[in-house]
């Protein structure tokens, strides 16, 4: 039976510890904590922004990012404690949520996100159990859902993309140049991250480190 996702989505955004965030971001000539922190952080200022989106659960033990979301509107901070991985912190935003909820994961790392091609693969969403946006590369997934009711399930990690599918998900009609899908884990996809447009966090540890 279908449910429908009345009350908005939920997106869970799990950020490592910025000491070990990002670490191919090595040569990139800035400070990789502040950068790691940066990129996650407008992410989630994004996920907050677009209009289908209730609430972010921020899943993390970087005490810098849970002082700069202290104030922020629409998002929850919860502590990922002694669980460990990707899906485990994951899975703990997603119980946060209920199950009664319509549920999705964000990796936190899309310095280039805008709201509004968010908002288009939740619409997308709504009419699938479950749902999948890959990367840039198509081969790992930077977007999994869950309608409401659904049991959460995910599978992040290398060649992700092809995992979500045989867990159940269906790729998102989503446009190969939308933000939702450049991801960064090295110097070069930050150079394609840039050339999108980075938000507020991003480009000001970029500016600096070029001063």
């Amino acid at each position: 039976m279908d449910i429908p996702d009345t009350a908005g989505w939920t997106i869970i955004v799990p950020v490592k510890p910025a000491a070990v965030g990002k670490s191919r971001l090595v040569d990139v000539g800035t400070d990789r904590e502040a950068l790691a922190r940066a990129i996650a952080l407008d992410t989630i200022a994004a996920a907050a922004a677009a209009t289908r989106v209730a609430q972010v659960i921020v899943v993390t033990d970087d005490a810098g990012i849970r002082g700069a979301l202290r104030r922020a509107r629409r998002v929850e901070v919860v502590a990922e404690g002694e669980i460990r991985g990707l899906d485990a912190a994951i899975a703990l935003g997603a119980a946060v949520a209920g199950q009664g909820t319509a549920r999705a994961a964000l990796l936190g790392d899309l310095p280039a996100l805008r709201a509004a091609d968010l908002d288009v693969a939740l619409e997308l969403a709504a009419s699938v159990e479950r749902g999948l946006v890959p990367d840039a590369e198509a081969t790992g997934s930077t977007l999994v859902t869950a309608r409401a009711g659904a049991v959460w399930v995910s599978a992040f990690g290398e060649d992700s993309a092809a995992r979500h599918r045989l867990l159940g998900c269906t790729d998102l009609a989503v446009e190969r140049d939308s933000t939702l899908r450049r991801d960064v884990d090295t110097a070069a996809q930050l150079t394609q991250a840039v050339t999108l447009g980075v938000g507020a966090h991003t480009s000001a540890v970029l500016a600096a480190a070029a001063a």
